[in-house]
């Protein structure tokens, strides 16, 4: 049997109670951000009167998903998309990075290409707009905002608030620091 000091006992206690500190800590670092982003979204869906709006998470170098999702009926979730990989490639991610606002009133009219046509149409997407959140280590995600029953004119107010949307994120310290 072996017997520890009672200094070994209290330092391996410290220990894990600081371990489980920073896991608290991060834990409600996560939740803050979060609910920015569900409020982020919730708000702009309401305010664009658009079917959805979503956050684009990029994970991976132009490799991500749709984490979250603000919707006008659940029928238009698509939450978890991952989208094509072929479509999305380092032009299009140049062009995000240098702050490119994407805004089609109507996929159908516009001259896009069949792939970006076929993904967006897959999604049940009629209109679209497309900005970046970008940080200080370069494109974090996208907020995008996806009219889904109709084609929708995107006027420069509704730009400018997808603009104001990514630039909370962007400056928000919980996702900063993700």
């Amino acid at each position: 049997m072996q017997i520890h000091s009672d200094s070994e006992f209290h330092h391996s206690r410290d220990r894990r109670e600081q371990g489980l500190q920073n896991l608290l800590d991060r834990l409600v670092k996560t939740m803050q951000r979060d609910q920015l982003v569900r409020q982020t979204t919730n708000q702009l869906r309401e305010s664009l009167q658009v079917d959805r709006v979503v956050l684009y998470y990029f994970y991976g170098q132009w490799q991500g998903q749709v984490t979250f999702e603000s919707l006008s009926s659940k029928e238009f979730s698509i939450l978890g998309s991952t989208g094509p990989d072929d479509c999305f490639n380092n032009e299009y991610a140049g062009l995000y990075l240098g702050g490119r606002v994407r805004a089609i009133a109507d996929i159908q009219l516009e001259p896009i290409q069949p792939c970006h046509r076929d993904f967006l149409s897959n999604m049940q997407v009629r209109a679209n707009l497309v900005v970046p959140i970008l940080i200080k280590r370069g494109l974090w995600g996208l907020l995008v905002a996806h009219h889904c029953q109709s084609p929708h004119h995107w006027s420069p107010l509704d730009i400018e608030m997808m603009q104001t949307g990514a630039q909370t994120l962007a400056t928000d310290r919980n996702i900063l620091e993700s």
